[in-house]
């Protein structure tokens, strides 16, 4: 396993139609939907441990903590960035924020779990 602190991801994506908080059911005004800027950050989080995984593990999200602080227009582009900024044993704590061209769009915390994937499904299927 390679995941150690300062691991970064990023992902870039065109605000589009079914992005906004009226698509999503999140609001009545057609920008950028809080739904569709946690799924950027936890996006860049799964970037930023491409490659770094031992065989047959993976992570999953299992908190977030995010300020959505401005309304992004269907159009703009926007890049969500992750960092991880903490491990504990199987704890992940990234630092992400996501921007547009010239302001900062969400800032907050993800935070992941290192599992191995078949157990996690044959548990999950049980349930």
């Amino acid at each position: 396993m390679r995941v150690q602190v300062g691991l970064r991801g990023s992902v870039t994506h065109t605000v589009g139609l079914m992005d906004t908080a009226v698509a999503l059911g999140s609001g009545d005004v057609p920008v950028l939907g809080t739904p569709k800027v946690v799924a950027l950050a936890e996006a860049a989080t799964v970037a930023a441990l491409a490659g770094a995984l031992d065989r047959g593990q993976t992570s999953v999200g299992t908190r977030i903590a995010l300020d959505h602080l401005a309304a992004t227009p269907v159009g703009r582009p926007v890049t969500a960035e992750a960092v991880l900024s903490d491990v504990d044993g199987r704890r992940l704590r990234f630092t992400v924020t996501v921007r547009d061209a010239t302001i900062s769009v969400a800032a907050g915390e993800v935070y992941r779990v290192l599992v191995d994937r078949a157990r996690f499904l044959d548990r999950s299927s049980a349930a």
